[in-house]
């Protein structure tokens, strides 16, 4: 498919071409980057969900109901799933399809799984395209789900307009949300998994850390209790998801965020540029094999070895 035919059809809502489109994105294929070009000038419509937590929180149960929740108020959904890497084939081990099968099904709705390939932000190189992808072609909400690795999950506010953060009760939360960052960036937590003994005391240690924290742009983020698998609470977040995208809105501190995100992306892509082009020269592959093997036995440091391949 030719990429004027692709765009067009990325435009039309296609499924079949916006897959088509996140592939060349993911892989980095030719043409890939003329791609962007043309989507760029079309995004910033949708509002962009980052859900993060840690490994265990119910992140996709919860995604799942969120993304029923707003089929049901008649919007669209876009989903993204980042997943880990199989270390051999460099593909997602946790298919989107063994997760969210039924919701796939649904009309309206889009769900794709992308590995994380060794990128260690628990985002995929891709995501921020894919994201982009999904925003042009028309969807109303776009939803990013996370690895859930917990220290760097901080990547995921870089490209979301609202980041929510999925804990539950009785897991040391507390200590792993103030050791990753993580309080900084959630616009809203939720409490997953209410049901569960140590609900109230989870509640009241994230009340006390919000408490001293103070954002730049003085809004307090919300506290939702869920129980995701009873569909509990979703309306709930929904509502606080809303709070906060309009509390943005009307701030200034939307423009701020989207010039970071901006610039954050801009050196991103021009490191993976200036990388790919070393890369290519001719033999750096041979000549980075020869200084990796003498960095091994010990007979040349790391450092003299950037020095000389830049050179």
């Amino acid at each position: 498919m030719q990429n004027s035919e692709l765009i067009d059809n990325i435009f039309n809502c296609n499924p079949r071409a916006i897959a088509r489109a996140i592939t060349r994105v993911e892989s980095g294929s030719a043409g890939a980057a003329e791609l962007m070009k043309a989507v760029f000038p079309h995004t910033g419509k949708a509002v962009v969900i980052g859900i993060t937590g840690s490994p265990g929180a119910g992140k996709s149960s919860l995604v799942d109901k969120l993304a029923l929740h707003y089929k049901s108020a008649g919007e669209t959904v876009g989903i993204i799933c980042i997943d880990p890497s199989s270390p051999f084939s460099g593909g997602a081990i946790l298919g989107d399809r063994i997760r969210m099968a039924t919701l796939g099904m649904e009309k309206g709705v889009f769900i794709r799984s992308m590995a994380t390939r060794g990128n260690l932000g628990g985002l995929s190189r891709a995501t921020v395209d894919a994201v982009a992808i999904l925003d042009a072609s028309g969807f109303d909400k776009v939803i990013v789900e996370t690895v859930g690795v917990g220290q760097d999950e901080v990547e995921i506010v870089k490209t979301a307009d609202v980041s929510v953060v999925v804990l539950v009760p009785g897991m040391g939360d507390d200590i792993q949300a103030i050791k990753a960052g993580i309080m900084e960036i959630g616009d809203c937590f939720v409490i997953n998994k209410a049901d569960r003994e140590g609900v109230i005391r989870t509640q009241k240690e994230l009340e006390a850390l919000l408490g001293l924290a103070h954002r730049p742009d003085m809004w307090m983020p919300p506290i939702v209790r869920t129980i995701a698998t009873e569909s509990k609470g979703v309306d709930d977040l929904a509502a606080a998801i809303e709070a906060y995208h309009k509390f943005q809105r009307e701030g200034e501190g939307s423009t701020v965020r989207r010039h970071a995100i901006a610039k954050w992306r801009l050196l991103e892509l021009l490191q993976e540029r200036l990388l790919s082009d070393l890369m290519n020269r001719n033999g750096t592959s041979e000549k980075l094999d020869k200084l990796a093997l003498e960095i091994a036995e010990k007979k040349n440091d790391p450092y003299s070895a950037v020095e000389e391949l830049i050179s």
